[in-house]
Parts: structure tokens; C-alpha cells; sequence
């Protein structure tokens, strides 16, 4: 039988009871890049309404390559739309509540009204770039034209596919925004063909590309049913692109377009702080976002 020998020394135990661990800030799994709201350009709107104004038919617009002669110019205008579009902003809300018992006794080494919220301004700004892309008013996947829709050819996303849906942006195609598990679609249909796409590093992270044009990966865009969709995006208000829109010079402003006012503190001892933030996205022609629809995620292949 082993002999119980007699503890010479302060064990671990006991010993960290003196000790100070070191510890981290609240982590949530729930928080992501958000690469789209870092790749979109963004234009304040200071009445909170943006008009979206367009020609009627720029083709009926009549121009002359002369000849060396005198004859008359043509004369004509640019007529525009009597009714345009006008997009109002969007608002994201949620009220933070932290007892000032909590909040006074416990906040070293971080501060508790600090990092309540952090959290609630990560989710609000996930819930941001949900509606950048799902919102059934103004968002990515509401604003396709039909004309700009297009379906894979046997389910899975192909390079095929792919260049079809740059045909349909091809004046500056900026990225692919898809889901993770279509980036890995795509990259078995690649191997399969001997077409391994090349990489680019934006923002310090790597991503892949398709005929140098990066994708980019975002779990808010949908899927169903082992389907999903895969956008071709073009930015900018000067390229007549897409144009995220918010808010700016609001009360308690902490970045562009999103707020923390303090609303008081009630009857039992508890502090309210009103978290907003205003945006909305424009397409501003047709031609500066496609789609890809009924994406297969599901298909594998074997490799002999």
C-alpha cells in the first residue's frame, strides 16, 4: 500500500485563494467582422430622407460626331423621373438597463455600464448588417432586379457561374458577398476543376478570389434547405453603385449613425441607456448588384 505522505509545502489550491487571476472582457460568439458595412461606401443624410433621382431614358438623348460641314446639331435633354424614390432611414433601438448597485460595487477591473454596452452596440450592429441584406424595404436582396437575377446552371456554384454573375456587374464588380459554407462550395467546385482560386489580403485577413474579384464571406445571408445566394456588389455613389446611409451629428454619437444617450435612472436604483442607430442602403442602378440564386451548399465530391 502506497504511504500517505505528509503536504511540506503551501499547495495550489490554497494558494490562489491569494492570487490574482487575470481576467478577460465579456466574449460572444455572436460577433463577426461585418465585412459589408466595412466595404460599403457610406453618404450622411442630414434630414434623415434621400432622394434617388434618375434619367427616364438616357437613350433618347441625341448627340453628333460631325463631319467637316456645317450641318445643324441635333437638339435634345435629359429628362428625369417626376417621382423618385426616397429612402428614410432605418432605425436599430434597444434600451440597456444596469442596476447602479451592480455598476458602482462591481466594476473593476472593467467597467460594467462599459461593457454592457459594448455587447448590446456588437448586437445591434450584427441586427445592422442583417437588415443591410434581408430587410424586405431597402435591403441587398430586396433591391435586385429581375433583369439581374440569374440561376446556377446544376446547383452548385460553378466558375461558370460565377462569370455570369460578373457579366451582370461588369462595369467594376467590388466583391461576392456570400455565406461561409457557399465560399466552400465554390472552392470544391474549383478543386474539382484543377482551378484552385488565388488569395488577397484585405483589412490584415485573407480572402479568396474570382477573376480578382474577393469574396466575401457574411452568415446574414440566408440559407434554406441546403440553398442559398450569392451577390456581385458594386460600390459608391461616383461609380453609381451601392451607398449605405446613415445619420450623422446625432446626440451622444459614438461612431457614424449610432448613439448612447443615458435616460435616467427610476425608483429602484436602476439606469437606462438608449442605444440607436439609424442607416439604410440605396442601389443606385440596376446594373451594380446581381445575384445568383439556388446555390447548392450540399455537393460533394470524391477525389481518386
Amino acid at each position: 500500500m502506497a504511504e500517505n505522505k505528509k503536504q511540506t509545502a503551501l499547495g495550489d489550491k490554497a494558494a490562489r485563494q491569494l492570487a490574482i487571476a487575470t481576467r478577460t472582457v465579456p466574449q460572444m460568439v455572436t460577433i463577426t467582422p461585418r465585412w459589408l458595412t466595412h466595404l460599403l461606401n457610406w453618404i450622411p443624410v442630414e434630414s434623415g430622407v434621400y432622394r434617388l433621382n434618375k434619367v427616364k431614358d438616357g437613350s433618347n438623348v441625341e448627340v453628333d460626331c460631325s463631319a467637316r460641314d456645317e450641318r445643324e446639331l441635333p437638339h435634345t435633354f435629359v429628362d428625369y423621373v417626376e417621382n423618385p424614390r426616397e429612402y428614410n432611414l432605418s432605425a436599430v433601438n434597444t434600451l440597456v438597463d444596469v442596476h447602479t448597485r451592480v455598476s458602482d460595487l462591481y466594476s473593476k477591473p472593467y467597467n460594467q455600464i462599459s461593457e454592457q454596452l459594448r455587447l448590446a452596440i456588437e448586437t445591434i450592429k450584427e441586427r445592422q448588417e442583417s437588415e443591410l441584406i434581408n430587410n424586405k424595404e431597402y435591403g441587398l436582396l430586396a433591391s435586385v432586379a429581375h433583369s439581374q437575377k440569374i440561376k446556377t446552371r446544376h446547383g452548385a456554384p460553378t466558375p461558370d457561374d460565377m462569370d455570369e454573375l460578373i457579366s451582370k456587374v461588369w462595369k467594376e464588380p467590388g466583391f461576392f458577398l456570400l455565406h461561409p459554407l457557399a465560399i466552400t462550395a465554390f472552392g470544391r467546385e474549383c478543386t474539382r476543376r484543377g482551378v484552385p482560386p488565388p488569395t488577397v489580403s484585405l483589412f490584415g485577413s485573407q480572402f479568396i478570389t474570382w477573376r480578382g474579384i474577393p469574396l466575401i464571406p457574411c452568415d446574414k445571408v440566408p440559407v434554406e434547405k441546403g440553398k442559398t445566394k450569392i451577390l456581385l456588389i458594386r460600390t459608391g455613389e461616383s461609380r453609381q453603385g451601392v451607398v449605405g446611409l446613415y445619420q450623422p451629428n446625432l446626440p451622444g454619437e459614438q461612431t457614424p449613425g449610432l448613439s448612447v444617450r443615458f435616460m435616467g435612472i427610476n425608483n429602484k436604483a436602476i439606469a437606462s441607456y438608449l442605444v440607436s442607430l439609424y442607416c439604410s442602403l440605396a442601389v443606385l442602378v440596376d446594373d451594380a448588384i446581381a445575384v445568383l440564386e439556388d446555390v447548392d451548399i450540399t455537393k460533394y465530391h470524391e477525389y481518386k
